[in-house]
């Protein structure tokens, strides 16, 4: 058999795999496996790395720290399978034994993220092919996760370790992999499973094909399937962004297929997670552009996350609730597991002396059932030898190590209570994953770099979180219902379908209020810009229109209309050369030759309001508008303190409403508590109107008296 016959072949089997997700999405809703009931307080742990045989030393003093659960195996490929069908569990035997004693809870993660030295040796292919090229050995999370021959081994893995732990009784759950992507794999069988994707998706209609994706465009038309060129080398954001679609949905097959193999393997009350990442800037920052999180979690039983923030005097908490609400909303507002964050970190996050127990509690304040570091003890080798857990390579207690044990006692003691906490947020922001791959095929240039999606999501949630409205997420996978929320922030909508739009302007009819920013409405879904007045399908909704645009420089807002002061009263990023039609003028531009085209307008929509923003504005100038599109919207949180001090509400399982209040600042602050109630921290009774102080980067839990 030829090598392309080998390849197409492979893509057919795994083509045919492709129906698997809705069986397993069908299974999901038919498990109910036991969750959380408590808050989970725990770590990393790795027998396998350990630099001594220090298991019982270890377990006590977890037990010192209330330490209750932990996550172990994920990493175990290569020492759990040392050849095929070959297997070892020894480490994991040991720590499963030990951590049951001591009554600490297990979760397993599958150990598929990074393949064994045998494994790359006899199946080379299993490496992912790239745009930069073939992967070599070395690196984790190297290979093609649609590989023959690599599903073959992970599944004989999995099954041989799910199989082996299941019913000790210390194993509560299993996490899928380890912040899975598709890892860039577009070698050729990926490209065979792409065209075979386009083909069911256009009816095998290639005219329809070339007219939605504007491929005569240098002569980049498909006049036969099999002239179908790889997306490698492609300067065409719509098929760029389709074939980013297609490796989205790669990772959620793999683990809704992971999620089938666990399940045929588990006990029924074991729970499955995974544990998403984000978009990484050296920590968490936005909307993950290579994972569509609320498709990949339907295979799920809880969400999982990763979060890590920057610390010391730049710990602002800001990351800790993006993560947290973003986690929170993808499965439609369940509570969710913080499977890593940020113990010691690298050296520039070591924590300051309280820090850590107020990043516990933040997470917590965004609705997390459980905290996890990454990890408990530091490895000594390797690519992480400076990306510290709660022990030193030392593995003696420090500091940092000391404090989770506070954090461990309170939650041995609270946390029946805070767990499962609910929120009723009036402010959702929509995020899309196809508008960000668009978005960011055209990123604007300004400040000395590259302007994405993300950029102007967090400048937006950031300015929110600053004035203590919480938000949940949406997206077009979840946005069916909209009228739960008083106002919704659409960031940079670059490219959606109309219906999408239609159901965000429908949604303003009926009376709700939303805010759309510059660049929205553009393109369509497949990112080809809308022949009509723009911002396209937003226009007739939003009362105006634009034809013209440009990259703002010397350019301010008239009259200073935020009254925020001449630098912050800047226009940057982007300007939109913005006419109302029927909208009111907020703001307008201010230039000695640009015309005043309206900067910011308002438009009443049937019952509701929709506000543009043609431009990025400053923090200042955003802090200012989103408090009166709040307030105009009825979405005000009832706080009237705002950043550093920062407090998140909920409602606890008992019906009593909670605050959690954090301070992000090295200095003390005050906080004027609105109801009677309890300090759960310090057990001490609150009066309505009492003034509680907070020392440097503290906190306070507040339940408030009845329901």
């Amino acid at each position: 058999m030829s090598n392309q016959c080998r390849i197409l072949a492979a893509s057919a089997v795994f083509l045919a795999s492709l129906s698997i997700p809705s069986a397993i999405i069908a299974k999901t809703q038919a498990v109910t496996p036991t969750l959380p009931d408590r808050i989970l307080f725990g770590a990393a742990y790795y027998d396998e790395y350990a630099p001594a045989d220090r298991l019982e030393q270890d377990v006590a003093m977890m037990k010192a720290a209330h330490i209750t659960v932990v996550r172990i195996a994920e990493s175990t490929w290569g020492t759990m399978e040392t050849a095929p069908g070959v297997f070892d569990f020894h480490h994991i035997d040991r720590v499963l034994a030990a951590m049951h004693k001591a009554g600490i809870k297990v979760i397993i993660g599958t150990p598929t993220y990074a393949i064994p030295t045998w494994l790359a040796n006899q199946h080379p292919d299993v490496l992912a092919i790239t745009p930069q090229g073939p992967y070599t050995y070395g690196r984790r999370q190297n290979m093609d996760i649609t590989n023959p021959a690599f599903r073959q081994a992970a599944e004989r893995a999995i099954v041989a370790l799910v199989s082996h732990v299941k019913d000790h009784p210390a194993v509560i759950g299993y996490q899928l992999d380890n912040e899975t992507k598709a890892y860039g794999t577009s070698g050729p069988n990926v490209q065979a499973a792409f065209v075979a994707h386009m083909q069911r998706r256009f009816k095998g209609d290639l005219n329809a094909l070339n007219a939605a994706f504007g491929l005569n465009y240098w002569s980049n038309r498909i006049n036969r399937w099999e002239d179908f060129p790889s997306t490698n080398g492609s300067i065409n954001a719509s098929l760029s962004g389709a074939f980013a679609a297609f490796q989205r949905d790669l990772v959620s097959q793999y683990l809704a297929w992971q999620a089938d193999l666990v399940r045929a393997h588990a006990r029924k009350d074991q729970f499955l997670t995974q544990n998403f990442d984000f978009e990484w800037r050296g920590y968490s920052y936005g909307v993950q552009p290579d994972v569509n999180h609320w498709q990949a979690a339907r295979a799920l039983d809880v969400a999982g996350v990763d979060i890590y923030h920057p610390g010391q005097d730049k710990l602002t908490g800001a990351e800790i609730a993006m993560g947290g609400d973003l986690a929170r909303s993808i499965k439609g507002g369940q509570n969710y597991l913080v499977m890593e964050t940020t113990a010691q970190g690298f050296p520039e996050w070591t924590p300051y002396p309280g820090q850590l127990r107020l990043q516990a509690y933040a997470h917590l304040a965004s609705g997390a059932n459980m905290v996890a570091y990454w990890h408990w003890g530091t490895t000594a080798h390797a690519a992480e030898t400076y990306w510290r857990g709660l022990l030193s390579q030392d593995f003696q207690p420090n500091a940092t190590y000391r404090e989770a044990a506070t954090i461990g006692a309170d939650l041995a003691r609270l946390g029946p209570k805070l767990a499962n906490m609910t929120k009723a947020n009036k402010v959702a922001i929509y995020v899309s994953n196809t508008a960000l791959t668009a978005f960011d095929s055209f990123k604007p240039q300004a400040e000395g770099r590259a302007i994405g999606y993300n950029d102007v999501m967090r400048a937006y949630y950031d300015a929110l979180y600053r004035q203590n409205v919480e938000v949940d997420f949406i997206t077009p996978d979840n946005a069916a219902d909209l009228s739960r929320y008083k106002l919704v922030v659409v960031p940079a909508l670059y490219a959606a379908s109309n219906a999408d739009i239609d159901r965000l302007n429908d949604y303003a009819k009926a009376g709700g209020h939303v805010l759309y920013t510059f660049k929205s409405g553009f393109a369509d879904e497949n990112t080809a810009v809308r022949y009509a007045d723009q911002p396209g399908r937003i226009a007739a909704a939003a009362g105006i229109r634009y034809q013209q645009f440009a990259a703002p420089v010397g350019v301010t807002l008239d009259g200073d209309p935020f009254k925020v002061g001449e630098k912050a009263n800047a226009v940057r990023w982007w300007m939109e050369f913005v006419e109302p039609t029927t909208a009111q003028v907020v703001a307008r531009y201010k230039h000695p030759s640009w015309p005043s085209y309206a900067a910011i307008t308002r438009n009443g929509w049937g019952r509701g309001q929709v506000t543009y923003v043609g431009f990025m504005p400053s923090d200042e100038v955003l802090g200012a508008l989103l408090q009166e599109e709040v307030r105009q919207a009825g979405a005000e949180s009832g706080e009237t303190v705002r950043y550093p001090l920062i407090v998140r509400k909920g409602r606890l399982t008992n019906g009593h409403n909670v605050r959690y209040v954090l301070n992000y600042s090295a200095n003390s602050a005050i906080y004027d508590a609105p109801a009677a109630g309890q300090d759960l921290l310090t057990q001490q009774k609150v009066g309505a109107g009492q003034k509680l102080a907070l020392t440097a980067w503290g906190v306070r839990i507040l339940e408030e008296d009845g329901h």
